[in-house]
């Protein structure tokens, strides 16, 4: 008998296509065909318009062949239907921050973090946003904001009384608004947010309003004060003169500002952004040669012309060592780090000790110093505060004590590490931490644990979307479960075998009974 044929009908092959275009986008994403994957994905925009992860991936398509304006239509076009949808919300953000628009890719890489905090890219964001725009501000390029809509957004929900909570934490709930000493310089400052500022302030007049309290259980009273200490911040940081760019928070040297009122302040100020901007740029020959230059200069300065001359020292000392690191002189790295420590608590600095102690631990771990590297870097654990920091070098410390073959100490540090991941939300930082503590469960031969460590990281890895962790995992899982399996197998065998010996002796005791 012929088996029917299935008739599809218009709606699923419709979404049959638009699939199979996604999916051929995403291999040519993955495969760096940029150009071509952006094809794919339009095509699928044509077959169904409201397709949003489409646009998601399109957007960020165009920010890899350098369309940013392209890059940030797409993922507003994401947001139309669904202004909460985080993957539209994270790249109208990168769009944002690439176009330079750095204040405004902050408001929504933080309104991300409120939307789905476990997602690591949202700090990340944070973090490159801010150092953006205090970078921005020490080069005198200051960015002005223009009005987008986004306290405009708030304004409508505190008309309806139910204030957005996405801009909870975009100021500390424990302070207060503080009124700018100069009105004038304010309003320059913000520009068009400047009218969105008195609209708050008129707002906490009302009683009835400020009185209210969120679905969430937040009063209505915080969010507009912190709405407004959120804009007094930002004019108080444009005010500002002080660069620091983008560098990963592990290694970073920020530079001291000068306490000095004359040209060389501002000399000085302008060199140490061209320092750490050519380290971050991958340039450390540039950023070598601008700081001997400048060591001179500090060095020549009268400790009443600058009071803080051994702090810029250490900061100096800081650049040329990772500018060395860089250009593969270890040797020369080391030295000019360990200036930087023996000065640092010759003048007790705690921040410049902790960040000299970071990079001596990260030169002996590279040369393979394992043990030396854990001694510097277990120094450095009181002096670290931020709770990413501490992720990084209690795993980092792990991972040294497995080098050395000490797997318990290993992954009791993994473990620490793991544990304060969890309490920042990151989760690449559980992710690699989780394979660390399953690797060392597994030496020790625990597999059970080893296998729910791998189990962690694979879910990990597939929230993350992270492919090639997932392959990695997905076999050290594998043979984590096989040798569970072959202990639970080698248990029963020997289970077996007791249960049979106590049968034997069981029958050899009574049948020495019916003789007797």
């Amino acid at each position: 008998m012929a088996t029917k044929k299935k008739h599809y009908t218009e709606e699923e092959i419709l979404k049959s296509k638009t699939s199979a275009l996604k999916a051929d986008g995403e291999w040519k994403y993955r495969k760096r065909n940029y150009r071509q994957a952006l094809n794919s994905f339009s095509a699928a925009i044509e077959l169904t318009p409201k397709e949003k992860k489409c646009f998601v991936s399109r957007s960020k398509c165009y920010i890899q062949l350098g369309q940013f304006r392209n890059a940030l239509i797409d993922a507003e076009a994401s947001l139309v239907e669904d202004p909460f949808f985080p993957e539209g919300v994270y790249q109208k953000a990168e769009a944002l921050y690439y176009i330079g628009e750095f204040e405004f890719a902050l408001v929504f890489y933080r309104r991300g973090l409120k939307l789905r905090h476990q997602m690591e890219g949202w700090r990340v964001g944070i973090h490159k946003a801010e150092e953006a725009i205090i970078g921005s501000v020490g080069s005198r390029s200051f960015i002005k904001p223009e009005v987008m809509g986004d306290l405009s957004y708030l304004e409508e929900e505190i008309g309806r009384k139910q204030p957005i909570a996405v801009v909870q934490n975009l100021t500390k709930k424990d302070r207060s608004p503080v009124a700018m000493k100069n009105e004038r310089t304010t309003r320059q400052l913000l520009g068009g947010f400047y009218q969105h500022k008195g609209f708050l302030e008129k707002l906490l007049k009302d009683e009835d309003l400020i009185k209210g309290v969120t679905k969430n259980g937040e009063r209505v009273d915080d969010l507009i004060k912190n709405c407004i200490t959120s804009l007094n911040h930002c004019a108080d940081f444009w005010s500002q003169e002080k660069p620091i760019s983008p560098k990963e928070i592990s290694r970073q040297p920020k530079p001291p500002k000068p306490s000095l009122t004359t040209r060389k302040a501002q000399y000085l100020l302008k060199s140490f952004d061209e320092i750490t901007r050519s380290l971050a740029t991958g340039n450390p020959k540039c950023s070598l040669r601008k700081t001997e230059d400048i060591i001179k200069t500090v060095q020549g300065l009268t400790d009443k012309e600058c009071l803080i001359k051994d702090e810029l020292m250490c900061f100096l000392h800081s650049c040329m060592g990772l500018a060395f690191f860089d250009l593969g002189d270890l040797d020369r790295a080391m030295e000019h780090h360990e200036d930087d420590l023996n000065l640092a608590r010759q003048c007790n600095i705690p921040d410049a000790i902790s960040r000299a102690l970071a990079n001596i631990g990260s030169i002996y771990a590279e040369t393979k110093q394992f043990e030396k590297a854990i001694e510097f870097w277990i120094e450095r654990i009181p002096y670290v505060h931020e709770g990413l920091e501490n992720t990084w070098m209690l795993h980092e410390i792990g991972c040294c004590y497995l080098e050395l073959n000490y797997p318990e100490k290993a992954r009791d540090y993994a473990l620490c590490s793991i544990a304060a991941a969890e309490e920042m939300f990151e989760d690449m930082w559980q992710l690699r931490a989780s394979v660390l503590a399953g690797q060392c469960e597994l030496i020790l031969g625990n597999f059970e644990s080893s296998v729910s460590l791998f189990e962690k990281a694979l879910s990990l890895a597939e929230l993350e979307n992270d492919g090639t962790a997932r392959k990695a995992i997905q076999k050290a899982l594998k043979e984590a479960n096989e040798q569970l399996q072959n202990q639970q197998q080698s248990s029963q065998n020997e289970k077996n075998e007791e249960e049979k010996e106590e049968q034997e002796e069981d029958a050899s005791e009574q049948s020495e009974s019916l003789k007797e």
